[in-house]
């Protein structure tokens, strides 16, 4: 609590009952009761602007996009690009060509692990992945380890849910080619120190790629003074729509990477004589017709977070953090997982004698949206001794009011089921 409420003295306040109106399903009532939404972690809301974008595109220029010439094609073509675009400025990248858009962050590690894992790591090499990482940033570099024969080790984490720095460092040797690891733990909030990893990684001659799912929605990314060669996010953490998400990658690492989809658009020439030539990133890597829509769409959810400001979300969520850390640390036999300093806003926790899915189940029936189970995380919850937390998030439209609401709910639920 010291480390928090520090923080929370000269926190900016963001105009929040302005933001909530933006975002229709706010208004909402679940089980006759108003709609409190701590579930961002998982999926944040939206906001009318980009919802609008929807309506716009299919009702104005629904059209194919970069081979049509007629004029539908050209207005889909430029509002897509033009994402391509904002996505580069949000996250300082140095060219428009280092952004590929996928189906989201897991769609973006999979291509990494498959375009370029395939063709840089064979047996006997390592890589380098922590105790903190999404399933998804896990998964795929084990099914790759089980074909090409490569090692997997981890980073520990401690009691606080902390990136041990020491043990990484030590972890490093010649065989040791990629660090995978989270921004911003999506189970306990920690906020790892990437730019110092990037650079250690880079020291031993290793490169570094950030699943920064959880980073974008509440902190400023500048790819560049992180140096990550690669950085993923996800369109429906940041505001936006689902099924979108982009690859950050370093141009001379994805000019060297093979395709991993084949099909139209990511080709130059295809020949049965000849055979196929590829096109140039970022299109190489985006073969077929793309979610169209929502990628216009995520570009006005950019637009959105940037107007009001990162630096502003992240301080006012950091104030509802403080002020639920502090309403739930009142409930006798209720437990706190991750205590990492600066944590971003994000609460798991446990209660003793009450299973996580009973207090999800119940606390929705008085209109109270939190996640509850493993949170895709299973390794870092096993060594907490548990398989499953609940977890409320929280985001710019959410209030101190709400978090009241919340605290006094699952006081009542805690009551029903123990």
């Amino acid at each position: 609590m010291t480390e928090l409420a520090t923080r929370d003295v000269d926190a900016p306040t963001l105009d929040v009952a302005a933001i909530r109106e933006e975002f229709p399903i706010l208004s909402r009532q679940v089980h006759g009761r108003p709609l409190v939404y701590l579930d961002n972690a998982a999926t944040s809301q939206t906001p009318r602007r980009v919802i609008a974008a929807f309506d716009d595109y299919y009702s104005r220029y629904n059209a194919n996009i970069h081979r049509g010439l007629h004029t539908l094609a050209d207005e889909a073509t430029a509002a897509f690009e033009g994402t391509r675009e904002t996505v580069r400025g949000f996250l300082n990248a140095a060219e428009s060509r280092e952004i590929i858009f996928t189906r989201g962050t897991t769609e973006a590690i999979n291509l990494v692990a498959y375009a370029w894992g395939r063709a840089n790591l064979k047996a006997g090499d390592e890589v380098l992945i922590s105790r903190l990482e999404h399933h998804s940033n896990i998964v795929p570099w084990q099914l790759l380890a089980s074909e090409l024969g490569f090692v997997i080790k981890v980073i520990p984490v401690d009691e606080r849910g902390v990136l041990d720095m020491t043990a990484y460092r030590e972890l490093f040797c010649e065989r040791t080619r990629l660090v995978a690891v989270n921004h911003i733990s999506n189970a306990f909030g920690t906020v790892n120190p990437v730019k110092e990893m990037a650079a250690i990684a880079h020291a031993q001659g290793a490169l570094i790629l950030v699943d920064g799912a959880q980073a974008t929605p509440h902190q400023a990314v500048d790819v560049r003074d992180i140096d990550a060669d690669f950085y993923a996010f996800s369109g429906h953490k940041v505001y936006g729509p689902t099924g979108v998400g982009v690859l950050f990658g370093k141009a001379a690492l994805l000019e060297a990477m093979p395709p991993w989809q084949g099909g139209g658009e990511m080709i130059k020439t295809v020949s049965f004589e000849a055979g196929t030539t590829f096109a140039e990133i970022p299109h190489k890597f985006e073969a077929g017709t793309p979610a169209i829509a929502e990628v216009i769409a995520l570009g006005e959810a950019l637009r959105w977070v940037s107007g009001v400001g990162l630096d502003a979300i992240g301080a006012w969520e950091h104030r509802l953090l403080v002020h639920a850390t502090a309403a739930v640390s009142r409930i006798d036999g209720l437990r706190i997982l991750g205590t990492a300093p600066g944590k971003a806003g994000v609460l798991s926790f446990v209660v003793d004698g009450a299973h996580a899915q009973d207090i999800g189940l119940l606390i929705d029936q008085l209109g109270v949206a939190i996640r509850t189970g493993h949170h895709c995380a299973q390794p870092l919850l096993a060594q907490f001794g548990v398989d499953a937390t609940c977890r409320a998030s929280f985001a710019a439209y959410n209030t101190l009011e709400e978090i009241d609401a919340f605290a006094e709910a699952l006081t009542r639920v805690i009551g029903m089921v123990r």
